[in-house]
């Protein structure tokens, strides 16, 4: 099943999570696209995505799965303890959600934004479309 990670390119947060996902990811599950790449809107309007989404996105298969729901569901594939954070799922939406949001309203002032990219290795190259 092919699984793509869909990240706001401009956002430190996002790419250093795109990082952590890369070295707890090493069979290569995910891919990566840039929101803002021409490739990350032509896969979000293919998903009926809504508009305002801007942060962070997990194609998995025909499905598409937003905010906190997408976070908690790459984590069940990683290597490590992070999988157990699957567990969250439990806890309702709304209130998953809720923070997430807060951490997403956020993460410019947090963490900044990106004034290059990063260069990845020739085998992440591959990882990103």
């Amino acid at each position: 099943m092919e699984r793509i990670i869909l990240f706001d390119g401009d956002c430190n947060f996002c790419d250093q999570s795109v990082q952590f996902i890369i070295k707890r990811d090493p069979e290569g599950q995910f891919k990566f696209a840039s929101l803002q790449s021409d490739r990350g809107q032509e896969l979000l309007k293919k998903h009926n995505a809504p508009e305002d989404i801007d942060s962070f996105v997990l194609i998995e298969g025909q499905q598409c799965y937003f905010k906190s729901s997408a976070a908690l569901r790459v984590c069940r594939h990683l290597k490590g303890w992070w999988k157990l954070t699957y567990a969250l799922l439990l806890v309702p939406r709304p209130i998953r959600d809720l923070v997430y949001e807060i951490i997403a309203r956020n993460r410019y002032k947090w963490f900044g934004t990106k004034e290059s990219c990063m260069l990845p290795s020739q085998e992440e190259r591959r990882r990103f479309l």
